[in-house]
């Protein structure tokens, strides 16, 4: 009896093994063979056996499917990315609101500064003006005789009467200061040593 199962354990060794070497490891060769000419040729095996796979009912439920996956992903950073555009193109129109505005400032500062200028220059010519017209005053008086030009002074207010004795030369101002009364010769004496 024990022959018996040994020869039957032979005949069923034997029959894997014939079935081993006829059909299994030929047909792995072959898969194996198709998978690297398919490599070569540029075609993603697995990624055509999922989407067959999802093409298939009773197959769709074994083999998972990303592509519901990475549709979503794909419209989730599409919808991010549009924000992330609008996002930089509201800051660049506030941008460049803010550019106008500083211009528009710019451009009235620069009228401003022009404006005063010409102010200034008006009032440097003005100044000037007036101090031809002070020196003329001044030479008239030093021009006129003191008997003359001594009750003129007296009618006048002091601070001009002041500004214009102390302009005249020493020699015309003692001529001046005689012909006055002694009271307001003293007077103006005393405001021009105050002045200096």
């Amino acid at each position: 009896m024990a022959k018996v199962i040994e020869k039957e354990e032979k005949e069923s060794n034997s029959r894997f093994q014939r079935v081993v070497f006829i059909i299994l490891i030929p047909l792995l060769f072959a898969i194996t063979f198709a998978l690297v000419i398919m490599a070569v040729a540029g075609i993603n095996v697995f990624e055509k056996a999922q989407t067959l796979g999802s093409d298939i009912p009773f197959l769709a439920d074994v083999i998972p499917s990303n592509e519901g996956q990475e549709s979503e992903q794909l419209q989730e950073k599409m919808i991010s990315l549009k924000a992330s555009i609008e996002d930089q193109k509201a800051k660049i129109a506030q941008l460049q609101s803010e550019i106008e505005t500083k211009d528009s400032d710019n451009g009235q500062l620069q009228a401003t500064i022009q404006q005063q200028k010409e102010e200034l220059e008006e009032l440097r010519q003005i100044g000037e003006e007036n101090k031809r017209a002070f020196k003329e005053v001044v030479n008239t008086f030093e021009e006129m005789s003191a008997k003359s030009a001594a009750p003129v002074l007296l009618n006048m207010k002091d601070d001009e009467a002041m500004k214009i004795l102390s302009s005249i030369k020493p020699n015309t101002l003692a001529d001046i200061l005689e012909k006055m009364p002694p009271e307001d010769a003293a007077r103006y004496t005393e405001l021009l040593s105050t002045e200096e």
